[in-house]
């Protein structure tokens, strides 16, 4: 079994911590829904927020999802010139059987600019063997 990475993005409608818990929660949810990922099988999970964002953790979202015995880091991306505004980034390092190609980066909101080929992908991963 392989260690994959699952990657994310959305946008906090406001620097807020409501906005941004609730950005994230959407943005996990989407990801676990089009991966099938259980929560026992995620080694951990590593969140970055664009500077204008301070007004709460990430992590604390999943901690409210049940992610409560795994692996939680924030961290604040550098400050960038033309970054995207209000911006939630997640990597999820996922133990599964899956091939890269069978899984699903999410894009969500402002954040589908950054990789307009996964933007949304919301769709059920291949089969896999």
């Amino acid at each position: 079994m392989a260690v994959r990475g699952v990657r994310g993005a959305t946008t906090a409608s406001a620097n807020t911590r409501e906005a941004i818990l609730v950005a994230t929660r959407e943005l996990l949810d989407a990801l676990i829904r089009a991966n099938q990922i259980e929560m026992a099988d995620v080694a951990s999970i590593y969140f970055t927020l664009t500077p204008d964002l301070d007004a709460a953790f990430p992590a604390a979202a999943a901690r409210e999802l049940g992610w409560a015995d795994t692996a939680l880091l924030d961290a604040q991306a550098p400050r960038v010139p033309n970054d995207l505004a209000r911006c939630i980034r997640v990597l999820i390092h996922w133990n599964t059987d899956r091939a890269r190609d069978q899984l699903c980066h999410i894009y969500l909101h402002d954040a589908s600019q950054l990789r307009p080929d996964w933007a949304n992908h919301t769709a059920a991963p291949k089969e896999h063997v």
